[in-house]
């Protein structure tokens, strides 16, 4: 259902408020039908709060969004869908086990998303946004 209204319906979230109106039906949704997935997203959280310099912010399509020192590392739709910017190299390297793909909007970049449903899927996601901290960490010190 995700991909079918950013396909169709995409335009919309252009409108001030609506997509994070959306991003709360979707966390009543998740909070409904998979109470896990809102739990992995605090632990997350939690977890990136502990590095150096993080906060979290509202992210302007909702969901949360991670960032260092002002910069986004990458952000959670409220249905734990991640999606993170990498550089192309890094997207090339993670996407070789099969467990993330093209970002839903942004193919063919350095974007990426990833689905959250499992703790298995937690950790992992904390892998890909120890990258992207990396990542970002780095070209700030450029």
């Amino acid at each position: 259902m995700f991909l079918f209204i950013i396909k169709y319906f995409g335009f919309l979230k252009f409108v001030p408020g609506l997509a994070i109106l959306f991003d709360n039906g979707l966390k009543l949704y998740s909070l409904l039908t998979k109470p896990n997935i809102l739990d992995c997203v605090d632990e997350i959280e939690a977890t990136l709060l502990q590095w150096p310099h993080t906060s979290v912010t509202t992210h302007k399509y909702g969901g949360i969004q991670f960032n260092y020192e002002g910069k986004e590392i990458g952000h959670i739709h409220s249905n734990g869908l991640l999606d993170m910017l990498l550089s192309r190299k890094l997207k090339a390297r993670w996407m070789q086990d099969g467990r993330i793909q093209d970002h839903h909007s942004f193919k063919n970049s350095g974007w990426i998303s990833f689905y959250i449903s499992t703790i298995e899927d937690k950790e992992y996601a904390i892998q890909l946004l120890q990258a992207g901290y990396e990542k970002v960490m780095q070209s700030d010190m450029k």
